[in-house]
């Protein structure tokens, strides 16, 4: 396991996110206090469009969840599924939180 240094923790707005270039791939970087740090692929397949980072950060019955600009589904910041087409998710990135940086596992 290795990790690629993203950002201080301060830099993403919390119950937001922002979009952080990675070895050439677009990620999306959620921060939601009480739950942590997430990342999700910026790619949102419904619009095939680098949006999610874009999107509103909510959660719908208890699941943390973004809401595409686009199209408005709603993708799980735990594990990248489509909430209203679970044939449809974006892969999810596992992020460790350490001396105040945000890191990415890969």
């Amino acid at each position: 396991m290795s990790l690629v240094r993203l950002c201080h923790v301060n830099d993403i707005p919390e119950h937001s996110g922002m979009a952080a270039l990675v070895e050439g791939r677009q990620l999306a970087l959620f921060n939601l206090p009480g739950l942590g740090f997430f990342a999700l692929d910026n790619w949102d397949p419904m619009g095939r469009a680098q949006v999610l980072a874009r999107g509103i950060v909510g959660d719908i019955k208890g699941e943390p969840c973004v809401a595409s600009p686009l199209y408005k589904h709603h993708y799980s910041l735990k594990d990248g599924r489509c909430l209203e087409q679970e044939d449809v998710k974006v892969k999810v990135w596992p992020l460790v939180a350490k001396d105040d940086q945000l890191w990415l596992e890969q």
